[in-house]
């Protein structure tokens, strides 16, 4: 099964826990296939690192570069324009030419996209159902 997981999912998996980070264990357990490109690289390393400048003190649960190991990095032809946040369709963009069944994020702006062709937009917690269901 072929995801998009959004940055909001993966700073919370790897600094705070939680249904996040048992996503990220099935991850590098190669239970689902995640696929970004560049640019959604770029930002989960901007992100993560601002928040280890934030929370010096948290431990990391997974290192972000281990985990991306574990990820196809494609390039991306579509320009999607489905959110309203536009910052967010990179990840809707991505899921289409990653041939993705779904982007598991916490974004209210992507969450209310919900479809996007053969797309589905999920919580963790929504995703972790159909996963284990």
């Amino acid at each position: 099964m072929r995801i998009v997981v959004d940055t909001n999912v993966i700073a919370s998996a790897i600094f705070f826990g939680g249904k996040p980070y048992q996503l990220l264990h099935y991850i590098m357990e190669g239970r689902v296939d995640v696929v970004a490109s560049k640019e959604i690289v770029d930002e989960y390393e901007e992100i993560v690192l601002r928040l280890k400048q934030k929370y010096p003190r948290i431990d990391t649960r997974i290192p972000l570069q281990e985990l991306l190991s574990k990820f196809e990095i494609i390039r991306v032809s579509s320009d999607i324009q489905a959110s309203r946040d536009p910052d967010d369709n990179k990840f809707i963009s991505c899921a289409v030419d990653g041939k993705c069944l779904y982007i598991v994020s916490g974004d209210d702006d992507l969450l209310s996209v919900g479809n996007y062709g053969d797309v589905e937009i999920l919580t963790v917690a929504e995703f972790l159902s159909r996963l284990d269901g």
